[in-house]
């Protein structure tokens, strides 16, 4: 049994980029906890910014708990406007102190959203970080990531360092990706990520469905 700790710049990038790969993780026991860096509240012309985060942020609750994962930390950064910042490299050293995961999934680090390419580098860093004998005040005990896992959400992967065969959870990623309903009225991303994960299996040869990733570390 891994601990699994899932960073996502706003709610629904989780279950685009590795929902199926999660799915398979819970199947097998592991536990997960997925930390957004926003909640995602510049995602609409017509929906107020407070309630769409209230709303985006209850879209990620039945999304993810469809998929049998319960425990969700928000950060509520600006979206949008996610900054590389010493506040939130203490607050992601203490959650990877806390948490003490096993593997760790993040954009890769070529994502063209803004968003993301802060969150690669934040969590990146801060794994560095927690794994040293530095930054007391963000926990006493050091904890080293074994892997580190860059997942594609906008930007396809050019050079892809592994792949997971997600065919037999195809199905329950795409309805947890369905409970994202104030995204999916702009932008059938659902039938986009179901088309790439198709594209990925056809082109590895590694399933009818896959998910494919950056190794950003790996240990033995």
């Amino acid at each position: 049994m891994e601990s699994v700790l899932v960073f996502a710049p706003h709610p629904d990038d989780d279950i685009i980029g590795c929902g199926g790969s999660l799915a398979r993780h819970i199947h097998v026991g592991d536990r997960i906890s997925v930390v957004y860096m926003t909640s995602g509240e510049a995602g609409s012309l017509s929906i107020p910014p407070q309630e769409l985060m209230r709303i985006r942020e209850e879209e990620a609750h039945q999304a993810t708990a469809l998929m049998g994962i319960t425990d969700l930390l928000f950060l509520h950064n600006p979206d949008g406007f996610l900054e590389y910042s010493k506040n939130n490299l203490d607050r992601l050293i203490a959650i990877i102190r806390s948490y003490k995961p096993v593997r760790v999934y993040v954009p890769h680090i070529l994502e063209t959203v803004p968003d993301h390419q802060v969150s690669h580098r934040l969590v990146v860093e801060a794994c560095r970080r927690a794994a040293g004998p530095w930054f007391q005040e963000n926990g006493e005990s050091p904890w080293s990531v074994n892997h580190i896992l860059g997942y594609e959400v906008w930007t396809p992967l050019q050079n892809i360092g592994c792949c997971v065969n997600i065919s037999d959870f195809i199905n329950l990623k795409i309805e947890a990706l369905r409970m994202h309903k104030s995204q999916l009225e702009n932008i059938r991303y659902d039938e986009a990520i179901r088309s790439l994960n198709r594209f990925r299996g056809i082109m590895t040869g590694q399933g009818e469905y896959c998910e494919c990733f950056q190794i950003i570390q790996a240990q033995l």
